[in-house]
């Protein structure tokens, strides 16, 4: 993979997986759910960029982005076969995001899914400031 080096944490919870990610500032918070989410589903070299696509999402407040945010990049691995290899986040606010993905196609000669996740839930959803940072809590159905 092509990402930061990661630091998250997985939580146990029945029937579901869920991770608790932190990051230095929102915008990077983003950044980093979405690659620990992506961490969890597929391995393999994604360093090939195939696809440039321009993400905008509107949601209630930043719990509400996050689920969309990563119900977005669910989406475009379960539905066409994409895999995020970098992400450039425009701007951000509690209601709004820009992002530009760089993706890369699965291909099952390179690719390996390690963990289908079905769905990014609103269950404990949470995207807080703390005082090193931000962090979030996400629960995945899988």
């Amino acid at each position: 993979m092509n990402f930061t080096p990661l630091t998250y944490q997985i939580i146990d919870h029945t029937a579901d997986l869920g991770i608790i990610v932190k990051g230095p500032d929102v915008r990077n918070l983003f950044i980093l759910a979405a690659q620990a989410m992506t961490d969890l589903m597929v391995e393999g070299d994604i360093s090939k960029e195939t696809v440039i696509k321009d993400v905008s999402l509107q949601g209630e407040d930043f719990p509400d982005l996050m689920v969309r945010w990563l119900g977005e990049i669910l989406y475009l691995f379960d539905g066409e076969n994409l895999i995020v290899n970098s992400i450039k986040i425009k701007s951000i606010s509690p209601t709004k995001l820009k992002s530009t993905l760089t993706l890369t196609s699965f291909e099952t000669e390179h690719h390996q899914v390690i963990r289908e996740i079905k769905a990014v839930t609103y269950h404990q959803i949470s995207v807080d400031k703390t005082k090193d940072g931000w962090q979030a809590k996400v629960i995945f159905d899988i």
